[in-house]
């Protein structure tokens, strides 16, 4: 338990400056683009985030998708948002975290309660 709150103090930003400095860098990555840090989850990493992003409105996704799409042709194109646009961006306001936190709960009480898994991986 004490491990656990060492770790949470040292990956705070409010408490550590080196994450503070980690998370400004990020957003410095990803204000440009106009991604959000939860767009960075790869479905095809991992069934949980697969089934979270599948339990999400629709809107959502749609606008994830809009946001990936916008990011790629801005980076195959060499160019950033406009400064406006750039202003106006929430990297770290999440959407996908809360539902895969419940993906992960329940993953992690039905293997508690020995029942068969939710989603089983299969090689294409």
């Amino acid at each position: 338990m004490a491990s656990s709150k060492l770790v949470k103090a040292i990956l705070d930003p409010k408490k550590n400056w080196f994450a503070a400095l980690h998370k400004k860098t990020i957003a410095n990555r990803l204000i440009p683009y106009g991604l959000r840090f939860d767009d960075l989850y790869d479905p095809m990493e991992s069934l949980d985030i697969k089934e979270a992003l599948a339990r999400l409105p629709r809107e959502i996704v749609d606008a994830r998708n809009q946001r990936l799409l916008r990011a790629m042709d801005l980076s195959m194109k060499h160019e950033y948002l406009p400064a406006d646009l750039q202003a106006q961006q929430t990297p770290f306001r999440s959407y996908l975290t809360d539902m895969l936190a419940l993906v992960e709960r329940e993953k992690a009480e039905r293997e508690a309660l020995g029942a068969l898994p939710l989603q089983q991986r299969t090689l294409p």
